[in-house]
């Protein structure tokens, strides 16, 4: 094929219509054509020469140049494309290092090959230009529900045809055992827009909780205009989901909203998830009250709230123990995803049994330590007190509220828990140091003496030691072991340290130590700070 002026509108004419095909611009076509043709060239004229390609975009006229550069004469290594001062005054007027010398050289003839390779480029420059502007059309779109059409399944997973491109729905994110056909239609949600080495990736799903909240905006206008807001959603795909609403409108009853008139709304969203049952929940910001609304149909006796622990004791009647729990524990499942915490539930029996023995230990406590008769360390329990420390450092009002408690009897309860207190923390010192514990870790802030001996029965024996551990191996945690989740008990786990007061001590002795720099860390949360109310704001 030569390039010459009979062919010479072909190209914009070839380049026109592969633009419009694939809805790109033209301009990249005829760059993509271009770079074809030098590639071409330089199999005629050389691969080490600078052959470049320029054809206007008006006659279509494809113009073939050769370039040198100027460079020093010690830097001289490609004598096709380069040239050195002395060389270059042949052909310029006081050349300079850096300088180009271009030259016009004929058009070449494209053989088979040639032009198989340049249609291989153009091929390849298309796709590029292809995935970008899919990229771009799909990018703001994360987040939002799209039709497909279902194209082809490979090993589980159904490509689906979404217009400007395709996405694909893994078997993991699809419901239950669906199973798609060639040109089926599919409502998805767009989980995630990645750009991958093979192009952008459109990862689709309808397992997410947030495919429920989108197709709840688009049948129920509350919602979409801001009316009534889904504050939280928990699913078991294609079983039952469990989803929490508020109204700003005191009028309108979100519940109601959202069900429909004869439950149309609703059914419209079950029957588009294969029936999965869904239980709309008022949403408060009460949490054991909304933890009351999310066990529903279950009816709840008492509600126990541990804030600092994040967990919650639900006490519930004898009969309405496996309601409140649902089949293979789905109901109480689903009610701790929604409120984000761990519920226990036990029936009215096993508490009050749970109870007697918590007041039976602490009444065997306060006997021990106190040396109270049982009647008195039974009236300590009574009034609250759980442990010594309540004992020792609360008010002396609190002491006196006690039937027979009076001014005296109170100071020398204070003065035995206390003594006993200190008797505890001097055994727990001494035996700290005869395991070898430093005093670096003896005294650092936060670390009860009873802390200390802990560390250093587990070789914890310095505050080097102390700055190296994980806030896992300090406050416990869980890991997955085979898709069982397996208990990993902590060092402080018994003496009530969380996971954050973990981290916070763990980073504290790594400052200390000078291992970490505090103005890095504030420049880090300053930036996390930023990046959130960006995100916020979009």
């Amino acid at each position: 094929m030569a390039i010459t002026s009979a062919n010479q509108l072909e190209l914009l004419q070839t380049a026109e219509a592969v633009a419009r095909e694939k809805m790109i611009d033209p301009g990249l076509v005829i760059e993509a054509m271009e770079e074809s043709l030098a590639r071409a060239a330089k199999s005629r004229y050389g691969a080490e020469m600078d052959i470049r390609v320029s054809i206007d975009r008006k006659t279509g006229r494809a113009t073939f140049t050769r370039v040198r550069t100027v460079v020093a004469d010690d830097e001289l290594e490609n004598y096709q494309a380069e040239m050195t001062v002395d060389q270059a005054r042949q052909y310029m007027a006081n050349p300079e290092v850096g300088q180009t010398y271009v030259e016009e050289v004929p058009p070449v003839e494209m053989g088979r090959i040639a032009a198989q390779s340049a249609k291989q480029v153009i091929l390849q420059k298309v796709r590029e230009a292809e995935r970008d502007r899919q990229y771009e059309e799909f990018k703001d779109r994360a987040g939002t529900i799209i039709n497909g059409l279902v194209k082809r399944e490979e090993y589980g997973n159904v490509i689906v045809d979404v217009g400007a491109g395709e996405a694909i729905l893994r078997r993991n994110e699809k419901i239950g055992r669906e199973s798609y056909r060639p040109n089926d239609r599919v409502r998805c949600y767009i989980k995630d827009v990645r750009r991958e080495p093979r192009g952008p990736q459109i990862f689709l799903s309808r397992t997410a909780p947030e495919f429920m909240a989108e197709l709840f905006k688009m049948e129920v206008p509350e919602i979409y205009d801001g009316i009534i807001e889904i504050k939280a959603v928990a699913r078991d795909p294609g079983s039952r989901a469990k989803i929490a609403v508020v109204s700003y409108d005191n009028s309108i009853d979100p519940v109601g909203a959202c069900v429909g008139m004869r439950g149309s709304r609703v059914q419209a969203v079950v029957n588009e998830l294969q029936g999965e049952k869904i239980d709309i929940i008022p949403w408060n910001e009460d949490q054991p009250t909304f933890l009351v609304n999310a066990l529903q149909p279950a009816e709840v006796t008492k509600v126990v709230l541990d804030e600092e622990a994040g967990k919650i004791e639900v006490v519930v009647p004898e009969e309405q123990l496996s309601l409140a729990i649902g089949r293979r524990g789905q109901n109480v499942r689903l009610a701790s995803q929604l409120t984000g915490l761990d519920i226990d539930i036990m029936t009215e029996e096993e508490e009050s049994a749970r109870r007697q023995k918590e007041f039976e230990a602490r009444t065997k406590l306060f006997m021990e330590t106190l040396d109270l008769d049982e009647f008195f360390a039974q009236l300590l329990v009574s009034e609250g007190f759980t442990n010594l420390e309540e004992v020792a450092y609360v008010e002396l009002d609190e002491l006196l509220v006690i039937d027979g408690v009076d001014e005296g009897t109170a100071e020398e309860l204070q003065a035995r828990a206390r003594d006993y207190l200190e008797a505890q923390a001097k055994a727990a010192l001494d035996a700290a140091r005869e395991l070898g514990a430093e005093e670096s870790l003896i005294q650092f802030e936060g670390l009860t003496p009873q802390m200390v001996e802990a560390l250093a029965k587990d070789d914890v024996k310095s505050l080097e030691d102390f700055a190296t551990c994980a806030d896992w191996e300090l406050a416990g945690g869980w890991t997955s072991n085979g898709g069982e989740r397996i208990k990993d008990d902590g060092i402080l786990e018994p003496f009530g340290v969380s996971l954050e007061d973990a981290q916070d001590m763990v980073m504290t002795a790594r400052i200390m130590l000078g291992w970490v720099d505090p103005a890095e860390l504030e420049a880090e949360a300053a930036e996390d700070d930023d990046a959130g109310e960006e995100e916020s704001e979009a």
